[in-house]
């Protein structure tokens, strides 16, 4: 077969990362590359035969074999160079595969077949296959480091932070757990719905004009066809597998991706240098920069947000593929070879993602800085709102306008919020006496301490952690 310079090839998918992640290229490419997209289309073709000579009870065990080897070992080239004469892919195909199978089942090869009965159905096996083998180990690999991460931080205290700004406590572990839940459900989904990817053998418009022909119950023959493959029907088909099936998959690979993407985001802000709660991997001869030799850039994380935005994009193709003129027309027959680019940069960013985070590690002592002096200008000052909840529990109405001003006072005086706070003698009884009622140990000293209130993060990133960490394994 031809080849090429892997340096001249156009896409960046098929030279810069083919190189740097050369183990998943290498995956994908067993499902996705042109040849295997010819070699399904071929497998396909070699199970219509099967079902033909099953219907006529002639399918031996040796020509099952033989039937099987003539689609994997089918050579590419020589279908494209059939292509040059016939101006007509799977017409190629055909042509070519009568010569490899025995002469007595040949007139059998796309007997009652329309191209898409193979191109479609194919596509579902390839897809169903790559998401099965490639994508969603990855998927699981990167969900259980994350799991891995929100038990064994657990406990960490960090600050909070909504609108850019330090909010209230929780812990580095319950940042994590947003991520594990969020990514596993939509794992879960992917999952769920590679199964319900579907085939046909319907004919031109879907109609079982051509099979009836050949057999007294096309739909038996369709099925058999699409049990070799491991596919069931489509409940309707035009000459299209109807297109929600795939379109579903691909949305929920691109909800997947945005749920990576924006972990990326957070990971790469909490690696800024005024922050600094979290660092990635670094290795001894990595550099950060070409003329700033200190410098540790989160690269890996913005290289994945980075292909996401190449990437995203891409959904609204997706969509338009989803409209087809009455039974079919071909403005989807380009636009659908694109799928296996954006696979290939999805399960490549998933890939860098897992990579960043199986490195990351958390500074607990800047983490522990941080939560300390959060709050502005007011010290302790995210430990505001459990104060004005306190109050009010206690009986007191305007109990939010009280600690207003406590921090007010805080910011004039330069003291913690928590100095201020015992100074209003009246407000830390009624405060300290309701914490006593909740059980909290040492209430006198709870407000010196923003780490204590921290609400159920450590528990439920635990619990979040050992759930998707054990559906994984399923």
């Amino acid at each position: 077969m031809e080849t090429r310079n892997i340096f001249e090839n156009l896409s960046p998918l098929d030279h810069r990362y083919s190189l740097s992640e050369k183990e998943v290229y290498s995956n994908l490419a067993q499902y996705i590359s042109e040849e295997a997209s010819i070699r399904s289309c071929a497998k396909a073709e070699s199970a219509l035969i099967k079902a033909h000579l099953s219907v006529r009870n002639q399918l031996t065990p040796q020509l099952e074999k033989t039937l099987d080897d003539a689609a994997a070992n089918i050579d590419p080239q020589e279908v494209y160079n059939e292509e040059e004469k016939t101006q007509h892919n799977i017409r190629a195909l055909v042509n070519v595969m009568k010569t490899k199978v025995p002469a007595e089942v040949a007139p059998l090869v796309h007997l009652g077949a329309t191209s898409v009965d193979i191109l479609d159905t194919a596509l579902s096996m390839r897809m169903r296959d790559v998401t099965r083998n490639v994508v969603l180990p990855e998927l699981k690999a990167l969900e259980t480091a994350l799991c891995a991460i929100a038990d064994r931080e657990a406990e960490t205290p960090q600050v909070g932070r909504t609108h850019g700004q330090h909010a209230v406590p929780i812990t580095f572990g319950w940042s994590i757990a947003e991520f594990v839940s969020r990514l596993g459900k939509s794992i879960l989904r992917i999952e769920e719905l590679s199964k319900q990817l579907k085939g046909k053998l319907a004919g031109p418009v879907g109609a079982y004009n051509g099979p009836s022909m050949i057999v007294k119950d096309p739909e038996d023959l369709e099925r058999r066809y699409l049990a070799f493959l491991g596919l069931e029907p489509s409940e309707y088909s035009n000459q299209l597998v109807e297109p929600e099936y795939l379109l579903r998959l691909l949305l929920e690979f691109n909800v997947a991706f945005g749920i990576i993407a924006n972990l990326a985001d957070d990971l790469r802000n909490l690696q800024r240098s005024e922050i600094g709660e979290v660092f990635e991997y670094f290795s001894a001869t990595q550099v950060g920069s070409s003329t700033m030799p200190q410098k540790r850039n989160p690269w890996n994380s913005e290289h994945v947000k980075s292909l996401w935005k190449a990437m995203c994009p891409r959904v609204i193709t997706f969509y338009m593929d989803q409209i087809s003129e009455h039974q079919r027309d071909l403005t989807n027959s380009a636009s659908q070879r694109f799928i296996a680019d954006y696979l290939t940069g999805f399960t490549m960013a998933v890939d860098r993602m897992k990579k960043v985070v199986s490195g990351l590690q958390a500074d607990k002592d800047s983490m522990m800085h941080t939560l300390e002096n959060a709050g502005g200008k007011v010290k302790g000052g995210v430990l505001a709102e459990p104060a004005y909840i306190l109050l009010g529990e206690a009986g007191v109405n305007d109990g939010h306008e009280v600690i207003r001003k406590i921090t007010l006072e805080c910011e004039q005086t330069g003291d913690t919020f928590f100095t201020v706070l015992k100074r209003h003698t009246e407000v830390f009884t009624k405060i300290t006496a309701q914490l006593k009622k909740l059980g909290v140990a040492d209430a006198e000293t709870f407000f010196e301490n923003p780490a204590r209130y921290r609400g159920l993060a450590a528990e439920k990133s635990r619990r979040l952690a050992k759930k998707y960490s054990e559906l994984m394994k399923e």
